[in-house]
């Protein structure tokens, strides 16, 4: 049997009067007066940075000397300072939660962003917000206390309660063959009733989905549910989630409420099922991130404060390998071990299933951290995983430009692609449906638009995610709306031209905070701007692509620039020398992207995509796009097949007629 990673469930909480088995009473409807359906753009998309300005950077040690002026004792830990709450009286601070480590000492200052998180109250802010805090203290101003969960806050939680009070627990289903039944079909048969019953587990019958309950780590109230389902074919099975709140609010480190103070190692997996086997076959505290591979949030961080060893078994796939290592660099890499993925040590669930020993396999986790200088011993391993996954080192793969797959082989961290084409040949509306393919599959994502703005930028792509003119299906907005909105998907706030620093600052937060793979620059001369004509433009270019190219390399993290090209002869195809400023853009870039419009008389012209460089295999080549003005897509409708032509050189001209064939397979010398 073959366990495919969770993806989003596209239904979203949609479904919710339905799994919640039947008509709901006016009191617990979804949305005020509208019984079973959601109100209307709940939640906010977060967009970076905020609308009143560039985030405020503060250093650790400028976080130590205000502390230390302000005569607030603190002592280090391995991701956030630890102070005594300003929140809670001598009384409540003695009463401290099993996340912290010594009391009164429950409230973590994030090391790298100055944000405060209380875990015995969960009053959470900014650097600004704690400073704020200190200021009201000193003038003799009560600290004011957290106050009530917002209406969305609340809401979601009557849809959390009502979901969990009609589902059953695994172990007490009435029906002893249901129980076998339903164990078979999650493929957890090995996994017993008093491992289910430790974690709490319920099954939801109308939904024929686990239920995996979000309890506060304050006052164990019920504060969400995750909801996980499985499609099976053949013999492959696909886990289906769907979270409440929804995935952004969701922060679950389930497992939480089972740690005790004492503990001091623990293992993070990627998803619930695995948790529990690995606790079950092993007796180490263990805990599940809210998405998995996708992301670790900082504010989980406080919560694995405790913990002198971490050990990191996300998955089997390389995916999940790289976020561990990105992970590793939040909690600390001295603390922090690895589980590398290999047919001998698949995730915690396919391990029990197969009766291997997943004691054996936590004692060979690889330590994160290294030293400078490494001998190819200890590299065997990683160069031989690399061999034998050829197919996840390539990348993520598009769903909508198969034939970009074939060329490019997919979409690999740490990259740096450049992108040109000529002026309203549809760049932005090209890369917009590059990237959000990319983010529907996962892929974490930052847009930097510095031409248009953000609202038309997510107009344009909102209408390719659905595949419609929704200004014309207007009662279908807020249903596909409420999808998009779970993509991971940011906005820097940033127009025109941009100091490269505080870009790169705000590219940092956003990697550090959502765990940012992917960022979309469009594009460098806009960005640039025309101001300082008397500097040399094209060695302030060469710095910036630069600055990009470290910053994708130091951060694992693809960056995606758009850059215009030169003036040319609209009669000329566009190659690579015609981008824009020096031949540096060029060079640092691992794959290079042209598109190319070939201008008609009679109207628009015949567009296709060229791969001018591909650094990873060396082949290049060429293929049509065909663009649909009803969704502003340019990826293929699957009716016809689109052919390929591969070219045997990177400066070989291209023939002036539309590719309409050709076979050939070559890679540049």
């Amino acid at each position: 049997m073959v366990l495919v990673p969770l993806r989003p469930c596209r239904a979203s909480v949609r479904l919710l009067p339905l799994l919640c088995g039947g008509a709901r009473s006016k009191g617990a409807s979804l949305s005020p007066g509208v019984p079973g359906r959601l109100t209307q753009r709940r939640y906010k998309k977060d967009v970076l940075p905020s609308p009143e300005g560039p985030i405020p950077s503060v250093s650790v040690t400028e976080i130590r000397q205000y502390l230390r002026a302000q005569g607030i004792p603190f002592h280090d830990g391995y991701s956030c300072l630890h102070t005594p709450s300003l929140f809670t009286g001598e009384q409540e601070a003695q009463q401290q939660p099993p996340s912290a480590t010594s009391a009164p000492y429950t409230l973590f200052i994030d090391k790298t962003t100055g944000s405060f998180l209380c875990t015995a109250t969960l009053a959470e802010g900014t650097w600004q917000d704690f400073q704020a805090n200190v200021e009201l203290r000193h003038h003799g101003i009560p600290t004011p206390s957290p106050g009530e969960p917002e209406e969305d806050t609340r809401r979601a939680r009557e849809d959390a309660r009502c979901i969990w009070d009609r589902a059953l627990p695994l172990w007490e289903l009435l029906d002893e063959d249901e129980t076998h039944v339903t164990k078979a079909m999650f493929g957890i048969s090995t996994v017993t009733d008093a491992t289910l019953k430790r974690f709490g587990v319920r099954y939801l019958r109308t939904a024929k989905s686990l239920v995996f309950p979000w309890f506060s780590p304050r006052d164990a109230s019920l504060k969400g549910v995750k909801l996980v389902g499985v499609e099976s074919q053949e013999d492959t099975i696909t886990y289906v989630e769907q979270t409440l709140p929804r995935p952004g609010s969701y922060r679950n480190l389930f497992g939480l409420p089972l740690i005790s103070r004492r503990d001091t190692e623990v293992v993070l997996t990627g998803r619930e099922l695995d948790a529990m086997a690995l606790y079950q076959a092993t007796g180490v505290p263990s805990l599940s991130l809210p998405r998995g591979p996708t992301c670790l949030p900082p504010a989980l961080l406080p919560y694995l404060e405790q913990f002198k060893r971490i050990t990191l078994w996300l998955g089997e796939d390389l995916r999940s390998w790289e976020a561990a290592k990105l992970f590793a660099r939040k909690l600390n890499l001295r603390r922090c071990s690895l589980v590398r993925p290999g047919d001998q040590q698949p995730r915690p669930l396919e391990a029990l299933n197969r009766g291997l020993n997943l004691t054996k396999i936590l004692r060979a986790a690889l330590p994160a951290g290294h030293k400078s200088i490494i001998s190819f011993r200890q590299l065997r391993e990683e160069v031989f995983g690399e061999l034998v996954n050829v197919d996840q080192v390539a990348g993520v793969k598009w769903a909508r430009f198969p034939e970009l797959n074939k060329l490019l082989k997919g979409h690999r961290r740490g990259e740096l692609t450049i992108f040109t084409g000529p002026t309203g040949s549809g760049k932005t509306t090209f890369i917009s449906e590059y990237a959000l393919d990319l983010c529907m599959q996962g892929v974490c994502t930052l847009w930097g638009s510095f031409e248009i703005s953000n609202v038309r930028l997510a107009k344009i792509m909102l209408t390719q995610f659905a595949a419609r003119r929704l200004e014309e299906q207007l009662e279908q907005y807020d249903e596909w709306a409420d999808r998009f909105e779970d993509l991971p998907l940011y906005f820097m706030t940033f127009h025109g031209q941009q100091n490269i620093k505080t870009v790169i600052d705000t590219m940092q937060h956003a990697v550090y905070m959502y765990d940012i793979t992917h960022v979309v620059i469009d594009n460098l001369q806009f960005m640039m701007g025309h101001e300082h004509l008397s500097v040399d433009r094209l060695a302030v270019q060469d710095y910036i692509v630069g600055a990009f190219r470290k910053f994708a390399t130091d951060n694992t993290c693809h960056i995606t620039l758009v850059i215009h090209p030169r003036k040319e002869d609209d009669e000329k195809e566009l190659q690579t020398a015609s981008i824009f400023g020096s031949a540096k853009a060029s060079q640092e870039a691992d794959n290079v992207l042209i598109l190319q419009d070939r201008k008609l008389l009679t109207g628009p012209g015949k567009r296709y995509l060229q791969v001018s460089k591909n650094r990873f295999d060396g082949d290049v080549g060429v293929f049509p796009l065909d663009f649909s003005k009803a969704s502003l897509t340019f990826s293929s409708s699957g009716k016809s097949k689109v052919r390929l032509k591969k070219m045997k050189e990177e400066k070989a001209p291209v023939s002036k007629k539309a590719p309409a064939g050709g076979t050939g397979a070559s890679k540049k010398p």
